[in-house]
């Protein structure tokens, strides 16, 4: 479950995901399998290729993409999450969703 952004940040993501950028959603997230994480951050790319070399660069293997049909992404969590954040300057991500590892 998902929760803790705005329509049109959802919507902004969206776009930029379509037109084959790299782009960033954090938000507020439950799921059982992941008790530790509270929440996520959704780095998705349009251009599977481009979205795989991009996660190369931090350790992750393009077996990992989530291939949403329209928005294919990698779920980025903890230690990752942060360090992948702070790469791209998002410091407010990571105020906002109290991520402080």
């Amino acid at each position: 479950m998902a929760f803790g952004i705005s329509r049109k940040e959802l919507e902004q993501w969206k776009e930029e995901v379509t037109r084959g950028e790299i782009s960033f959603l954090t938000h507020f997230w439950l799921d059982n399998r992941f008790p530790d994480s509270h929440c996520v951050t959704k780095a998705g790319c349009k251009d599977l290729e481009k979205l795989a070399d991009w996660g190369e660069q931090f350790g992750l293997k393009k077996e990992w993409i989530h291939h949403n049909e329209q928005y294919p992404h990698f779920d980025l969590l903890g230690k990752t999450q942060v360090k992948v954040l702070k790469h791209y300057g998002l410091d407010a991500h990571i105020k906002r969703f109290k991520l402080h590892i």
